[in-house]
């Protein structure tokens, strides 16, 4: 199944980094980079407001395990937000060309 996975960088640079990386070693077959949006939330009791940048992944489900594990040796978060949302639907031929750029 086709999957996008939601990560949040510290900011674009961070971001280049890792999507490059996932695309190199066939962990992602696209990755979009959003480069400033402000996020607002709760961590360690207090409110924060920060700038940060966004990846969206495209990947498949077997890639998920290996891809949420890189991410986590590469980033620079404490606790980095990865989020991973199925994709059921969209247009035939773009989500077979992700499964067929990541096929082993």
């Amino acid at each position: 199944m086709t999957k996008i996975v939601y990560i949040t960088c510290k900011d674009e640079k961070e971001a280049l980094k890792i999507g490059k990386v996932l695309v190199k070693e066939r962990l992602a077959a696209c990755v979009n980079v959003v480069p400033r949006i402000k996020s607002i939330y709760r961590w360690k009791g207090k409110i924060v407001e920060d700038k940060e940048s966004i990846l969206l992944v495209k990947t498949i489900s077997s890639k998920v395990k290996k891809l949420i594990e890189k991410v986590e040796e590469l980033h620079s978060y404490e606790v980095p937000c990865i989020e991973i949302i199925d994709i059921n639907d969209g247009n035939k031929e773009y989500l077979k060309w992700i499964k067929n750029e990541l096929m082993d």
